[in-house]
């Protein structure tokens, strides 16, 4: 093996150390037991998907991508997120009644990463999906439990920023004309490139009227009064029912009393281009990135023959222990040193030990190179050396 690669990665791929994985274990557990607590399954997707099903109805673009080969020429892909698979599965597996079904995962994801970047090229997500529920009440479901999922975990200061996709689609259209124009300018939006877009505006063949109403959009954030002045801007029917959406959806937020975690933004838009209505992203004040991002994606079923409404969200665990830290507490871990005259007796008292549910470590002395060192990495030691008989030495 080349010196070289013998401690090298592939491009965006990471170790997790046992400190960290301990962390993420907690974590995870957290989240999953909160989702499970509103009546969410989870469920798991192979890791492998066609290149030509999950690989094209999924949201990523396709330079990020992993793709291979099987061994019948078919080209797979790493799974690049988890909506677009269970989505496959809600299609050809679940929708048999026409009710709503709630789904839960936790998986990771594989992305590609340009070598500048610094991204992770796989990262873990634990999320729902709510299918098969078109009204508001489930949007508001959706944040509802990514607030209780992440005080779960025990993230305290965060924020969730909240758009409609339909409502930008439908203004920008309105004004511009053609879905290739409002693309063209959505995507200063994504970037959040707020002087690129002024810009662009600016230098379109447009109305002194439309052109204010392009850039008085920028200002489309804060509290709920946002709402209300949307309804300045837009003209057209769609436009308006996203507005009621959003109004319908304030009510639910305030009764599931979690207005203090939310913050309106009409200039949100995602990369995930199959995002068709309210949508959300995920914040806390130390992270540069979105923790978490969610919303509804009504036409992403009807790539694998179905039509019905969907909703869910993700969070990004990686992201979401950058917020939080280290834990306050790890779980302590006993160790007894022991000698070979009473080896049996080591493992008896680490047997009932372990049933009391504590971590045990049997060691060894002989093995042991450095005795304070090992001492100190464990939260009691307990010494079983010498003739059997003696007491223990703790």
């Amino acid at each position: 093996m080349s010196r070289l690669f013998m401690f090298e990665k592939p491009l965006g791929m990471r170790d997790t150390l046992p400190n960290l994985y301990e962390t993420k274990e907690h974590v995870r557990s957290s989240l999953e037991a909160e989702m499970k607590c509103w009546g969410y399954q989870f469920i798991g997707t192979p890791a492998l998907e066609y290149y030509e099903t999950v690989g094209t109805a999924s949201a990523i673009l396709d330079q990020q991508l992993f793709k291979l080969l099987d061994q019948e020429g078919n080209t797979l892909v790493l799974r690049p997120d988890m909506t677009a698979p269970i989505a496959r599965v809600a299609a050809s597996k679940l929708l048999k009644d026409n009710l709503p079904f709630r789904l839960a995962y936790s998986a990771n994801v594989f992305r590609a990463q340009q070598r500048e970047g610094g991204r992770p090229a796989e990262f873990e997500q634990v999320g729902v999906e709510c299918i098969g529920d078109e009204t508001v009440s489930a949007d508001g479901e959706m944040i509802a439990l990514a607030v209780a999922s992440l005080k779960e975990a025990g993230l305290k200061n965060f924020q969730l920023s909240i758009g409609h996709a339909g409502f930008v689609k439908e203004l920008f259209i309105q004004i511009l004309g053609t879905e290739e124009r409002a693309r063209e300018l959505t995507k200063f939006l994504y970037e959040k490139n707020y002087v690129g877009y002024r810009e662009h505006v600016k230098s379109l063949p447009l109305s002194s009227i439309d052109s204010q109403r392009l850039l008085a959009f920028l200002d489309l954030r804060g509290g709920v009064e946002v709402i209300g002045r949307t309804l300045d801007l837009i003209e057209n029917e769609k436009g308006k029912e996203a507005i009621l959406e959003l109004k319908e959806l304030w009510n639910i937020i305030r009764d599931y009393d979690i207005a203090g975690h939310i913050k309106f933004d009409l200039t949100l838009v995602s990369h995930m281009s199959y995002y068709t209505g309210i949508l959300f992203e995920v914040y806390a004040g130390n992270v540069g990135f979105p923790i978490g991002n969610g919303g509804r994606y009504d036409g992403l079923l009807q790539k694998f023959g179905k039509s019905t409404g969907a909703t869910g969200f993700a969070i990004r665990l990686d992201r979401l222990l950058e917020a939080i830290g280290e834990l306050d507490e790890t779980v302590p871990v006993n160790c007894i040193l022991f000698s070979s005259e009473r080896r049996k007796e080591a493992y008896e008292l680490a047997k009932a030990k372990r049933l009391e549910g504590k971590r045990v470590v049997l060691q060894d002395i002989s093995g042991v190179k450095d005795i304070d060192a090992c001492t100190n990495k464990y939260s009691d030691v307990t010494f079983l050396v010498g003739k059997t008989g003696k007491e223990p030495v703790e």
